[in-house]
Protein backbone atom coordinates (compact mmCIF):
# COMPACT_ATOMS: atom_id res chain seq x y z
CA UNK A 1 0.00 0.00 0.00
CA UNK A 2 1.60 3.67 -0.83
CA UNK A 3 0.58 6.50 1.05
CA UNK A 4 1.17 10.31 -0.24
CA UNK A 5 1.76 13.57 1.96
CA UNK A 6 0.76 16.54 0.77
CA UNK A 7 3.03 19.62 1.87
CA UNK A 8 5.50 16.83 3.14
CA UNK A 9 8.67 19.48 3.56
CA UNK A 10 6.19 21.01 6.23
CA UNK A 11 6.62 20.52 9.86
CA UNK A 12 3.69 18.13 10.22
CA UNK A 13 4.28 16.85 7.31
CA UNK A 14 8.12 15.91 8.09
CA UNK A 15 6.72 14.56 11.76
CA UNK A 16 4.28 11.90 9.56
CA UNK A 17 7.12 10.96 7.05
CA UNK A 18 9.63 10.22 9.65
CA UNK A 19 6.80 8.36 12.00
CA UNK A 20 6.14 6.17 8.75
CA UNK A 21 9.56 5.55 8.15
CA UNK A 22 10.24 4.20 11.98
CA UNK A 23 7.46 1.41 10.95
CA UNK A 24 9.34 0.53 8.05
CA UNK A 25 7.34 2.42 5.30
CA UNK A 26 9.97 4.34 3.54
CA UNK A 27 9.27 2.62 0.20
CA UNK A 28 5.81 3.18 0.37
CA UNK A 29 6.12 6.73 0.91
CA UNK A 30 5.16 9.54 -2.22
CA UNK A 31 6.36 12.86 -0.37
CA UNK A 32 4.96 15.58 -2.38
CA UNK A 33 5.73 19.75 -2.08
CA UNK A 34 6.41 22.64 -4.08
CA UNK A 35 9.92 22.33 -3.02
CA UNK A 36 11.18 18.89 -3.34
CA UNK A 37 15.27 19.58 -2.98
CA UNK A 38 13.55 20.00 1.21
CA UNK A 39 13.44 16.65 1.18
CA UNK A 40 16.68 14.76 -0.48
CA UNK A 41 17.46 13.57 3.05
CA UNK A 42 13.95 11.70 3.18
CA UNK A 43 14.50 10.59 -0.43
CA UNK A 44 18.19 9.15 1.19
CA UNK A 45 16.14 7.04 2.95
CA UNK A 46 13.93 5.33 0.53
CA UNK A 47 11.19 7.80 0.30
CA UNK A 48 9.55 9.05 -3.50
CA UNK A 49 9.53 12.71 -3.56
CA UNK A 50 7.64 14.57 -6.36
CA UNK A 51 6.81 18.29 -7.34
CA UNK A 52 3.19 19.16 -6.14
CA UNK A 53 1.29 22.39 -5.55
CA UNK A 54 -2.22 22.90 -4.80
CA UNK A 55 -2.17 25.89 -6.93
CA UNK A 56 -1.41 23.44 -9.97
CA UNK A 57 -3.86 20.92 -10.20
CA UNK A 58 -2.32 18.85 -13.03
CA UNK A 59 0.75 18.72 -11.35
CA UNK A 60 -0.99 17.19 -7.93
CA UNK A 61 -2.60 14.72 -10.47
CA UNK A 62 0.72 13.10 -11.40
CA UNK A 63 2.50 13.28 -7.99
CA UNK A 64 -0.50 11.10 -6.66
CA UNK A 65 -0.07 8.53 -9.04
CA UNK A 66 0.60 4.85 -7.51
CA UNK A 67 -0.70 6.17 -4.25
CA UNK A 68 -4.07 4.34 -2.11
CA UNK A 69 -3.92 6.77 0.70
CA UNK A 70 -4.31 10.16 0.89
CA UNK A 71 -2.44 12.32 3.64
CA UNK A 72 -4.13 15.85 3.00
CA UNK A 73 -2.25 18.07 5.45
CA UNK A 74 -4.27 21.31 5.53
CA UNK A 75 -2.68 24.18 3.41
CA UNK A 76 -1.50 27.77 5.24
CA UNK A 77 -3.58 30.31 3.30
CA UNK A 78 -6.31 30.48 5.70
CA UNK A 79 -9.35 31.48 3.33
CA UNK A 80 -8.35 30.23 0.23
CA UNK A 81 -7.70 26.30 1.35
CA UNK A 82 -11.42 25.33 0.04
CA UNK A 83 -10.43 25.75 -3.52
CA UNK A 84 -7.19 24.49 -2.68
CA UNK A 85 -7.92 20.98 -0.80
CA UNK A 86 -10.92 20.81 -3.60
CA UNK A 87 -8.12 20.38 -6.22
CA UNK A 88 -6.16 17.74 -4.22
CA UNK A 89 -9.32 15.63 -3.57
CA UNK A 90 -9.80 15.75 -7.21
CA UNK A 91 -6.40 14.91 -8.21
CA UNK A 92 -6.88 12.19 -5.74
CA UNK A 93 -9.76 10.94 -7.12
CA UNK A 94 -8.43 11.58 -10.96
CA UNK A 95 -5.10 9.36 -9.22
CA UNK A 96 -6.92 6.16 -7.96
CA UNK A 97 -6.40 6.93 -4.30
CA UNK A 98 -8.93 5.78 -2.23
CA UNK A 99 -8.87 6.89 0.95
CA UNK A 100 -7.90 10.48 2.60
CA UNK A 101 -7.01 11.30 5.86
CA UNK A 102 -7.39 14.48 6.38
CA UNK A 103 -5.98 17.31 9.08
CA UNK A 104 -9.19 19.37 10.09
CA UNK A 105 -9.74 21.38 12.96
CA UNK A 106 -11.95 20.59 16.09
CA UNK A 107 -15.59 22.80 16.98
CA UNK A 108 -16.17 23.37 13.16
CA UNK A 109 -19.85 21.36 13.49
CA UNK A 110 -21.10 24.88 15.28
CA UNK A 111 -22.22 27.21 12.26
CA UNK A 112 -22.15 29.96 15.15
CA UNK A 113 -18.05 29.19 15.66
CA UNK A 114 -16.58 32.35 14.41
CA UNK A 115 -12.90 30.92 13.88
CA UNK A 116 -12.27 31.97 10.34
CA UNK A 117 -10.30 28.55 9.78
CA UNK A 118 -13.97 26.46 10.52
CA UNK A 119 -15.02 27.45 7.49
CA UNK A 120 -12.01 26.44 5.23
CA UNK A 121 -12.20 22.92 7.50
CA UNK A 122 -16.10 22.30 7.06
CA UNK A 123 -15.62 23.22 3.34
CA UNK A 124 -13.04 20.50 2.55
CA UNK A 125 -14.80 17.90 4.70
CA UNK A 126 -17.75 18.10 2.92
CA UNK A 127 -15.69 18.20 -0.36
CA UNK A 128 -14.11 14.97 1.04
CA UNK A 129 -17.49 13.49 1.47
CA UNK A 130 -19.01 14.28 -1.82
CA UNK A 131 -16.14 12.78 -4.29
CA UNK A 132 -17.11 9.14 -3.02
CA UNK A 133 -13.53 8.20 -1.35
CA UNK A 134 -13.37 6.71 1.97
CA UNK A 135 -11.86 9.79 4.49
CA UNK A 136 -10.38 9.83 8.09
CA UNK A 137 -10.70 13.15 9.33
CA UNK A 138 -8.41 14.56 12.17
CA UNK A 139 -10.01 17.08 13.55
CA UNK A 140 -6.89 18.80 15.94
CA UNK A 141 -7.28 21.19 18.53
CA UNK A 142 -4.76 24.02 18.90
CA UNK A 143 -1.03 23.21 18.72
CA UNK A 144 0.54 23.76 22.09
CA UNK A 145 4.03 24.25 20.87
CA UNK A 146 2.39 27.25 18.24
CA UNK A 147 1.95 29.05 21.59
CA UNK A 148 4.88 27.64 23.88
CA UNK A 149 7.74 27.53 21.22
CA UNK A 150 6.94 29.92 18.71
CA UNK A 151 4.66 32.42 20.19
CA UNK A 152 6.46 31.84 24.20
CA UNK A 153 9.70 33.54 23.87
CA UNK A 154 7.96 36.77 22.61
CA UNK A 155 5.57 36.18 25.97
CA UNK A 156 8.31 35.32 27.94
CA UNK A 157 10.47 38.68 27.20
CA UNK A 158 7.37 40.79 27.82
CA UNK A 159 6.42 39.03 30.74
CA UNK A 160 3.06 39.53 29.40
CA UNK A 161 0.50 36.68 27.42
CA UNK A 162 -1.80 39.10 25.83
CA UNK A 163 -5.15 37.75 24.29
CA UNK A 164 -8.72 37.83 23.21
CA UNK A 165 -9.35 34.34 23.92
CA UNK A 166 -10.64 35.59 27.83
CA UNK A 167 -11.59 32.88 30.13
CA UNK A 168 -12.28 30.39 27.19
CA UNK A 169 -10.21 27.13 27.52
CA UNK A 170 -9.10 24.66 25.05
CA UNK A 171 -6.85 21.09 25.05
CA UNK A 172 -4.43 22.57 23.34
CA UNK A 173 -2.18 19.71 21.97
CA UNK A 174 1.66 18.62 20.65
CA UNK A 175 1.73 18.81 17.14
CA UNK A 176 3.75 15.59 17.69
CA UNK A 177 1.32 13.67 18.99
CA UNK A 178 -1.00 14.89 16.26
CA UNK A 179 1.66 13.34 13.52
CA UNK A 180 1.07 10.15 15.70
CA UNK A 181 -1.97 9.80 15.22
CA UNK A 182 -2.25 10.26 11.53
CA UNK A 183 0.79 8.01 11.23
CA UNK A 184 -1.39 5.48 13.13
CA UNK A 185 -4.26 5.96 10.98
CA UNK A 186 -2.54 5.94 7.45
CA UNK A 187 -0.57 2.76 8.57
CA UNK A 188 -3.42 1.09 10.22
CA UNK A 189 -6.74 -0.43 8.99
CA UNK A 190 -10.13 0.29 10.33
CA UNK A 191 -10.51 4.23 10.37
CA UNK A 192 -12.54 4.67 7.00
CA UNK A 193 -15.46 6.57 8.18
CA UNK A 194 -14.20 7.89 11.36
CA UNK A 195 -13.79 11.57 12.56
CA UNK A 196 -11.39 12.13 15.23
CA UNK A 197 -11.30 14.89 18.20
CA UNK A 198 -7.11 15.09 18.89
CA UNK A 199 -6.95 16.72 21.60
CA UNK A 200 -4.62 17.80 24.59
CA UNK A 201 -5.63 15.83 28.18
CA UNK A 202 -6.46 18.59 29.73
CA UNK A 203 -9.27 21.74 29.21
CA UNK A 204 -7.26 25.31 30.20
CA UNK A 205 -7.20 28.88 30.03
CA UNK A 206 -4.45 31.37 29.31
CA UNK A 207 -4.60 32.26 31.87
CA UNK A 208 -3.64 28.83 33.55
CA UNK A 209 -0.97 28.18 31.18
CA UNK A 210 0.52 32.08 31.80
CA UNK A 211 0.54 30.76 35.68
CA UNK A 212 2.16 27.38 34.69
CA UNK A 213 5.31 29.36 32.86
CA UNK A 214 5.51 31.85 35.61
CA UNK A 215 5.49 28.79 38.22
CA UNK A 216 8.49 26.11 36.09
CA UNK A 217 10.04 29.30 34.32
CA UNK A 218 10.10 31.65 38.19
CA UNK A 219 9.70 34.09 35.45
CA UNK A 220 7.19 36.59 36.68
CA UNK A 221 4.71 36.10 33.59
CA UNK A 222 1.20 37.85 34.46
CA UNK A 223 -2.05 37.32 31.43
CA UNK A 224 -3.60 40.26 30.17
CA UNK A 225 -6.88 40.02 28.44
CA UNK A 226 -7.77 42.07 26.01
CA UNK A 227 -10.91 43.22 23.72
CA UNK A 228 -11.06 42.20 20.04
CA UNK A 229 -10.32 45.56 18.53
CA UNK A 230 -6.88 45.51 21.15
CA UNK A 231 -5.65 42.10 19.61
CA UNK A 232 -5.85 43.78 16.29
CA UNK A 233 -4.48 46.61 17.38
CA UNK A 234 -1.24 44.62 18.71
CA UNK A 235 -0.79 42.55 15.75
CA UNK A 236 -0.96 45.58 13.67
CA UNK A 237 2.06 47.39 15.34
CA UNK A 238 4.08 44.10 14.85
CA UNK A 239 3.59 44.26 11.14
CA UNK A 240 1.71 40.85 11.18
CA UNK A 241 -0.87 41.29 7.95
CA UNK A 242 -4.39 40.70 8.44
CA UNK A 243 -4.70 38.08 5.71
CA UNK A 244 -2.18 35.28 5.06
CA UNK A 245 0.87 35.75 2.88
CA UNK A 246 2.42 33.23 1.24
CA UNK A 247 5.93 32.28 2.87
CA UNK A 248 6.24 35.40 4.97
CA UNK A 249 6.91 35.29 8.40
CA UNK A 250 7.24 37.59 11.64
CA UNK A 251 9.77 36.86 13.76
CA UNK A 252 9.38 33.52 12.53
CA UNK A 253 5.96 32.90 13.17
CA UNK A 254 3.60 32.63 9.95
CA UNK A 255 1.10 34.83 11.55
CA UNK A 256 -2.10 36.41 9.93
CA UNK A 257 -4.10 38.45 12.62
CA UNK A 258 -7.97 37.56 10.98
CA UNK A 259 -7.07 34.16 11.75
CA UNK A 260 -5.72 34.58 15.22
CA UNK A 261 -8.35 37.41 15.87
CA UNK A 262 -11.14 35.12 15.35
CA UNK A 263 -9.19 32.28 16.85
CA UNK A 264 -9.27 34.10 20.28
CA UNK A 265 -12.67 35.05 20.19
CA UNK A 266 -13.84 31.46 19.50
CA UNK A 267 -11.90 30.21 22.61
CA UNK A 268 -13.56 33.34 24.44
CA UNK A 269 -17.12 32.35 23.31
CA UNK A 270 -16.50 28.19 24.48
CA UNK A 271 -16.61 26.69 20.82
CA UNK A 272 -13.05 25.17 21.47
CA UNK A 273 -14.19 24.03 25.21
CA UNK A 274 -13.80 20.26 23.94
CA UNK A 275 -11.93 17.10 25.28
CA UNK A 276 -11.70 13.69 23.69
CA UNK A 277 -10.07 10.45 24.59
CA UNK A 278 -9.32 9.49 20.81
CA UNK A 279 -5.48 10.25 21.20
CA UNK A 280 -5.79 7.35 24.26
CA UNK A 281 -7.51 5.63 21.56
CA UNK A 282 -5.28 5.72 18.38
CA UNK A 283 -2.10 5.49 20.23
CA UNK A 284 -2.35 3.22 23.76
CA UNK A 285 -1.36 6.37 25.68
CA UNK A 286 -2.44 9.68 26.96
CA UNK A 287 -1.52 12.87 25.04
CA UNK A 288 1.28 14.87 26.24
CA UNK A 289 0.67 17.66 28.55
CA UNK A 290 1.02 21.64 28.57
CA UNK A 291 3.28 21.63 31.42
CA UNK A 292 5.50 18.76 30.33
CA UNK A 293 6.05 21.22 27.06
CA UNK A 294 7.36 23.91 29.23
CA UNK A 295 9.09 21.96 31.63
CA UNK A 296 10.90 20.11 28.77
CA UNK A 297 11.78 23.78 27.22
CA UNK A 298 12.16 25.34 30.23
CA UNK A 299 15.98 26.63 29.74
CA UNK A 300 14.84 28.05 26.41
CA UNK A 301 12.18 30.02 27.81
CA UNK A 302 14.19 31.59 30.66
CA UNK A 303 16.83 32.67 28.34
CA UNK A 304 13.99 34.03 25.90
CA UNK A 305 13.05 36.44 29.30
CA UNK A 306 16.65 37.65 29.56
Amino acid sequence: MKIVITGASGQYGRLATKGLIARGRAADLILMSRSPDKLADMAALGCTVRFGDYDEPDSMVAAMQGADRLLLISGTRVGARVAQHGAAVAAAKAAGVSHVVYTSFIGIDDPANPAEVRHDHIGTERLIRESGLAFTFLRDAHYADAMILMAGPGTMASRQWISNAGDGREAMVWRDDCAACAVAVLDGDGHAGKVYDITGPELQSFADVTAILAEVTGVPVVYVPVDDAAQYAMFDAMGIPRRPVDDQTVSGIPWNSDDMVTFGRAIREGFLELYSGDVQHLLGRAPRSVRQMIEDNAEMLRAAAG
